[in-house]
Parts: C-alpha cells; sequence; structure tokens
C-alpha cells in the first residue's frame, strides 16, 4: 500500500475538517457544508459527462479503477532489470544468441521476454527495433489516455460546481423580495464551487499527477530494455552494456542499484 497516496488524501480531508470546525459553530457548522442537490450536479454532473467522453462505459470504468494504482507501491526495478540484461549479454557472448531462448523462461518481464524471443528467431535488428518501439508507443497511448481521464475530471469539477452556483443564484435572484433567505441561498450557492474545487484539487490532480510519474517510470523502463535487447543483438560486450544502461539512471542511483553488480562479462 502507497502510504504517500493514503496520508496525502486523509491529510487533505483532515485540513478542510479542521477549517470548517474550527469555527464559532463547532461541529455544527458540518451541517452546514452538506447539500444534496450540490453534490449532485457537481459530483454526477461530472462524472456523467466523463462517461459521454468516454468510448463506452466499460472505458469509462476502466479509467475510474486506475485510481487504485495510486494506492499501491511501485517497486523499483531498474537495478533488477539490469541485472538480467547482463545476465542474458553473458549467456550470448558465452554461448550464443539461441541459448537465451532457455534463459528467457525465467523471466517475467513479458516485454524483456518479447524482446529476447525476437532476436532468438533471428528476425532483423531493425525490425526488432520497430516493433519494440511501436509496443512502447501504443503503451504510453493507453496511459496517456487514463491520465486525460483525470485532467478531464480536474477541469470538469470546477465547471460543474460554477454550473450549480449559477442555478443557486438564479434561485436566489427570484427570492429578492424576501431578504431572509438571501444568505442562506447564497450559501448553497457557493457550496457547489466548493464542491468542484475539492474534487479537481483533492482527488483528480494528484491522482493524473500521479498516474503520469509512473508512466514515465515505466516507459524509461522499458526503454532500457529496448537498449539492453537491441545491445545485445548487436553483439557488444557485456561490461559495454552494462555502462550503456546506467546512462538511464541518475547518478545517485547507480551505485545503489548496480553497486553489487559484480557480473561483467569478459573482456
Amino acid at each position: 500500500m502507497d502510504l504517500a497516496t493514503l496520508i496525502g488524501i486523509f491529510g487533505c480531508a483532515g485540513a478542510v475538517f479542521y477549517g470548517i470546525v474550527s469555527g464559532d459553530q463547532g461541529m455544527a457548522a458540518l451541517g452546514n457544508f452538506w447539500d444534496q442537490a450540490s453534490i449532485l450536479i457537481t459530483v454526477i454532473g461530472s462524472f456523467m459527462c466523463l462517461m459521454t467522453m468516454s468510448e463506452s462505459i466499460g472505458d469509462f470504468v476502466g479509467s475510474l479503477k486506475t485510481f487504485l494504482l495510486t494506492t499501491k507501491v511501485m517497486e523499483s526495478s531498474e537495478g533488477e532489470t539490469i541485472h538480467t540484461i547482463i545476465d542474458l549479454a553473458n549467456v550470448a557472448r558465452k554461448e550464443g544468441l539461441l541459448q537465451l531462448e532457455e534463459a528467457a523462461g525465467d523471466i517475467n518481464d513479458e516485454f524483456l521476454k518479447k524482446g529476447i524471443m525476437l532476436i532468438v528467431d533471428g528476425t532483423d535488428q531493425e525490425l526488432v527495433t520497430s516493433i519494440l518501439e511501436t509496443e512502447l508507443a501504443y503503451i504510453e497511448q493507453r496511459h496517456s489516455k487514463k491520465v486525460a481521464f483525470w485532467d478531464n475530471l480536474a477541469a470538469m469539477g470546477p465547471a460543474w460546481g460554477m454550473i450549480g452556483t449559477l442555478i443557486g443564484l438564479i434561485n436566489m435572484l427570484k427570492l429578492l423580495d424576501d431578504p431572509s433567505t438571501i444568505g442562506p441561498n447564497m450559501a448553497v450557492a457557493l457550496i457547489t464551487t466548493l464542491y468542484g474545487s475539492l474534487l479537481a484539487n483533492w482527488i483528480a490532480i494528484p491522482v493524473a499527477t500521479k498516474l503520469r510519474a509512473r508512466n514515465r517510470k515505466e516507459i524509461m523502463l522499458k526503454e532500457v530494455v529496448c537498449e539492453g535487447i537491441l545491445s545485445i543483438q548487436a553483439g557488444e560486450n557485456p561490461r559495454v552494456i552494462e555502462e550503456k544502461l546506467k546512462s538511464f539512471l541518475a547518478p545517485s542511483a547507480r551505485n545503489e542499484v548496480l553497486g553489487g553488480n559484480e557480473q561483467g562479462g569478459d573482456a
């Protein structure tokens, strides 16, 4: 479980809660911030609009489920992936490319396994490059589509909040002959704007930002795999491959990730 996501979400909720109850009314002030019609307009309106924009209901539900990805810890596997590639490079250098088929049987990374099987089958290097780059582009495209869902929600929340506010103001203006209704009606009108701002800044923007960061990390890892596979196919020295793959990492992470690697190839 990703504690950063959970602490952030509940921390924001706690800050808003404290801001509401810290006034003279105390806990009784919570009732001022509950309005069923405003929730219906802002939250339901925003999500229904997103459903309209989705290709299908299944696509809409699938995009919603990506929220769960932000609650899971994304284990860093750069070091493991690079070690695996170097091990495969050693096998290819000492025993030949055909021996990689057996070594690939223990690999869990389907992208890496696919690349290895392509070079084992004797696929031309340009074609291997094209296949892997095409798959990488479509992975990023699918990820971008899910991120765009939350970006759109961040835009829809305040927009539908403003729609609710306008509805409330219209109702208020209809009753201007009764001054006692102005205050309560204005408060209800403003609640929808609050709901829209919370939906955007509490949920949608943080989720989109985190998914975007995870996409960058996954794409970088797959670029490491692509570079490693093409280097193995080209018959490069495992030590050279290691140095090449280390360039994908931040300088501070290189020793930590690969410091224990002593499996460089023979000179």
